[in-house]
């Protein structure tokens, strides 16, 4: 049981710092936060398809998982979207710090949804970061946008991180994870749809951009993110 436990922190460790790379390649793709998200969940979801279909999983799912991840993909979309948005008006420092505040979201959240008293000293620990994060940027008043959309998006991690915690119980990680970025995928195709988004020149990028993007879906997303699915099912 222990072995079991050490070998999901490590596992949590090695997911957090190879997110640490999606900010850098957020800053280095060239095109907006919006496209950048599709091009992420939808790759991304190109890339589980190909595992589900080579381990001939199945893609069953219940209507109730259908609403879930619906919504939870939704969040996820709107939770990457405004990260890319932090890096673009800022940097991708002041973005990442900003993301640690997730400690003190997930400290409200979970007690709620898991039905247990609210820890002292979670609390306390989340309201240092936000202490901390107040001291490093009261002086730096051009990224006060950038810890805005950053703030937003710690929100939204934590809710749908709070909330898989939750359906991994139920769910195997791998399904949850083509189903949220599937239906994250579809909500911002339908956003640009309406907004016209789509043109010529969204699909016309450099290859390093292309390049950039395949390391995002693949590592950073796809793989990243069922892995960090599954050891909600160990750790809080």
């Amino acid at each position: 049981m222990l072995g079991n436990r050490l070998k999901n922190y490590l596992l949590l460790h090695l997911i957090v710092f190879i997110w640490g790379f999606t900010a850098i390649l957020g800053a280095l793709i060239s095109i907006d936060a919006t496209p950048l998200v599709w091009y992420r969940m939808s790759l991304a979801v190109l890339f589980i398809l190909i595992y589900f279909i080579v381990k001939k999983k199945s893609f069953r799912l219940d209507a109730k998982g259908v609403f879930k991840f619906l919504f939870t993909g939704i969040i996820i979309a709107l939770h990457w979207i405004f990260f890319f948005k932090a890096i673009k008006v800022s940097n991708v420092s002041v973005a990442l710090v900003t993301m640690s505040t997730g400690a003190f979201f997930v400290s409200l959240l979970e007690p709620l949804f898991f039905k247990r008293r609210i820890q002292l000293l979670e609390i306390v620990l989340g309201l240092m970061v936000v202490l901390g994060l107040y001291i490093i940027f009261s002086f730096e008043a051009q990224y006060k946008l950038g810890i805005f959309y950053a703030l937003i998006s710690s929100a939204l991690s934590a809710l749908f991180s709070v909330l898989n915690g939750l359906f991994v119980k139920k769910y195997d990680a791998n399904t949850i994870s083509l189903y949220q970025l599937f239906f994250g995928a579809l909500f911002i195709t339908l956003y640009l749809l309406f907004t016209n988004g789509f043109s010529v020149s969204l699909f016309v990028l450099p290859k390093t951009d292309w390049l950039y993007l395949i390391i995002l879906s693949s590592i950073c997303t796809a793989y990243a993110f069922i892995v960090s699915v599954k050891v909600m099912k160990y750790l809080s």
